[in-house]
């Protein structure tokens, strides 16, 4: 048995450009079907809007295809793994690497280099392509499709308290006193905690002090009557920082930043669960590429002619989504505060890793 934990350098080579090119293969095709299901879907309310038309949906493609990437990246792994070792499997190379005296660690030793490289990329293209695209397309849903806000300081779903009042927002964009609410309500709540009046503008500004509301409606709940105002200014407790650190979405802001966001919210003691899971999550994610050859080495070992490949093939991809459930759950449980945050991203990564060697060594070490 050679010493060498990679094969010959052709070989690896080999064994590298077939899995690389499956990998792209399954990505292409799963990126594709899924984002012409997505626009059946949306592209109905996309157009609904006046003045949209073709150039939006492509806009919204152009957000909604990197989330995609991002998300099933590490699918087109397993499943490139599957496809690839059944091949070797049915085509007697794998026992031929094997006669020639390469351990199963060998063999798989070229696609957990590639998988390891898919696995930077992928991390790196998370950090400067899927958060701003991420950021964008929910600030422009958050608008229902109308303007697109700016990319750089884009923001949706806020919700804030001033005492029991309470001002939510669709989108937030700019930064400091600049900032900019649009699609704005504001909720006067009485003593008891009852809504009194409901007030919904288009949009706000900070007025220093207070949320100055243009051209505002106002819908009053006793009276169930409704008035349009010139302006009105709210929240006047409610100071732009307040504001600014409702925007923080940890899908949208980068390995860096949302760090720098989490000391934020840690200084003034407020909950960091949720974004020290997803935080961690960033690396554990991109990471996931790494077992897939693992999980799926079962496929690529056993006599193809003994009439089992394919159990074996259905056992690897078992794995496979078992690790994705399991990692899924996890990183709920850790946003809801059931486990660590550190644990709730990397416990099912090491879990799973230590499942594979098991398989691995029982089976054909």
């Amino acid at each position: 048995m050679q010493l060498d934990f990679f094969p010959s350098r052709t070989l690896t080579i080999y064994l590298a450009k077939m899995f690389i090119t499956r990998i792209f293969a399954v990505l292409v095709m799963l990126v594709l079907v899924l984002m012409m299901l997505d626009l059946l879907s949306t592209s109905g309310e996309i157009l609904a809007v006046e003045g949209n038309g073709q150039g939006e949906l492509w806009t919204y493609a152009s957000l909604r295809i990197p989330q995609l990437m991002a998300r099933f990246l590490p699918y087109s792994v397993l499943l490139a793994t599957l496809i690839t070792l059944v091949a070797l499997n049915q085509n007697s190379e794998v026992v031929a690497m094997k006669a020639a005296g390469l351990s199963a660690h060998q063999v798989l030793a070229p696609l957990v280099l590639t998988a390891t490289a898919v696995a930077v990329l992928s991390f790196a293209f998370n950090e400067r392509v899927v958060t701003r695209a991420t950021a964008t397309l929910k600030a422009w849903e958050a608008t229902e499709y109308g303007l697109i806000p700016p990319e750089s300081g884009a923001a949706a779903n806020i919700f804030v308290t001033d005492g029991l009042n309470v001002l939510t927002a669709g989108a937030l964009s700019g930064d400091g006193e600049d900032l900019i609410l649009t699609n704005v309500t504001w909720y006067q709540r009485s003593a008891e905690g009852m809504i009194v009046e409901q007030i919904r503008a288009p949009r706000a500004s900070y007025a220093d002090p207070g949320w100055k509301l243009e051209t505002p409606r106002r819908f009053e709940v006793q009276s169930a009557g409704t008035k349009v105002l010139d302006e009105l200014v709210v929240g006047e407790n409610l100071a732009p920082d307040q504001v600014n650190l409702t925007k923080v979405d940890p899908d949208a802001l980068d390995f860096f930043s949302l760090y720098g966001w989490i000391q934020k919210y840690e200084e003034i003691g407020r909950r960091t669960a949720e974004m020290r899971a997803k935080w961690w999550h960033k690396l554990a994610g991109p990471l996931s590429a790494i077992l897939m050859p693992l999980l799926g080495a079962i496929a690529a070992f056993g006599l193809a002619r003994s009439g089992q490949l394919f159990v074996r093939a259905i056992i690897g991809m078992a794995l496979g989504f078992a690790y994705f459930v399991v990692d899924n759950a996890a990183l709920a449980m850790g946003s809801f505060g059931g486990y660590p945050p550190f644990l709730a991203a990397w416990a099912p990564f090491l879990l799973f890793f230590l499942i594979g060697e098991t398989v691995l060594i029982r089976t054909e070490e």
